[in-house]
């Protein structure tokens, strides 16, 4: 089993989109936070999960969709999970 860190940075997206989802729709922001920790504790079990992105085939990257969030995973030499949360850009774009 690999030990999953998730960095300080994609914990503070999480919650920032958590939150911005919650001032419409507070069930929704609980679903996503709780899919995209369901996704890393997968991880945990099965690191190899995933697919690897194709702009970074050639590094140790894999990536599991947590809609709308990426989770891409570097996997260090010490069999640890170093988690990234990135985010459709289109969920920050409003209309006028």
């Amino acid at each position: 089993m690999a030990e999953v860190i998730c960095t300080d940075p994609a914990l503070s997206d999480l919650n920032d989109i958590a939150e911005y989802i919650a001032l419409e729709n507070m069930v929704a922001a609980k679903l996503l936070v709780q899919s995209v920790f369901e996704k890393v504790k997968r991880l945990e079990l099965l690191p190899k999960s995933g697919r690897v992105p194709p702009e970074l085939s050639h590094l140790n990257y894999r990536e599991v969709v947590a809609n709308p969030c990426f989770v891409s995973t570097n996997r260090s030499l010490i069999k640890s999970i170093f988690c990234i949360l990135w985010v459709r850009s289109e969920i920050y774009v409003s209309s006028c």
